[in-house]
């Protein structure tokens, strides 16, 4: 007697999983748009792109760098590429393999015995992130290349989490994340920072502060 609800209640499940997993990636699904920032004192980032199909998106993105003792400061402007490479989907679980690249002009400054160096250049930032996701737990890393003539920025990152309970689709979903983060040639420590993220639908926030008492705030929505 139990085959008929269950037969209803899995699909259920599953379509509101789905929901769920969508955000966890920088796409999602085809024909729609998303747009992503995240911002504190020396990171401010933003981009928007449009998923063609349901493994590819371009866009375009800022991003503001600043070295910690804020000696350099660089600004790119650039055209993205992002590409689910495969996706593994298990009875409770989501795991996705993305590549994140894009091309664009970078504005430098540097501060150097008190003369200002400025210069532009052509940065190509080709990375990749992995990422793992339930309706409780959460895990991605991120690797990214950023890289021009004579500049390595390379930037890293991981981070996990957990939601404090389960809801349905259309109420709002509270969860722990806590992430470690560098930035070749811009720092010399490791920034990390436990956040707040709230879901509901197609939109998330997330807001902290990072070991340096720096404040941190993320959004995505997707549209």
């Amino acid at each position: 007697m139990f085959i008929k609800p269950l037969s209803i209640i899995m699909p259920c499940f599953a379509l509101l999983l789905s929901h769920q997993y969508a955000t966890a990636g920088p796409m999602g699904f085809s024909g729609s748009a998303m747009t992503m920032g995240d911002f504190n004192n020396n990171w401010r980032e933003t981009f928007i792109n449009y998923a063609i199909t349901p493994r590819d998106a371009f866009g375009v993105s800022a991003t503001y760098m600043r070295a910690d003792d804020k000696s350099k400061t660089r600004t790119l402007e650039e055209v993205t590429y992002t590409r689910l490479l495969n996706r593994w989907n298990m009875p409770h679980a989501q795991a996705n393999l993305w590549f994140m690249g894009g091309l664009g002009m970078l504005q430098g400054e540097d501060k150097r015995a008190g003369n200002d160096l400025s210069f532009d250049k052509i940065m190509v930032t080709p990375g990749a992130q992995f990422d793992y996701e339930t309706t409780r737990v959460y895990f991605a890393a991120t690797h990214r290349f950023y890289r021009a003539s004579d500049i390595n920025h390379d930037y890293s990152a991981v981070r996990a989490g957990f939601s404090f309970y389960e809801t349905e689709y259309d109420k709002t979903q509270p969860w722990f994340i806590l992430e470690a983060r560098h930035m070749n040639g811009l720092s010399d420590k490791i920034e990390i920072t436990p956040m707040l993220r709230f879901i509901n639908k197609n939109f998330f926030v997330e807001a902290g502060v990072n070991n340096s008492r720096e404040p941190r705030f993320n959004f995505m929505y997707i549209f």
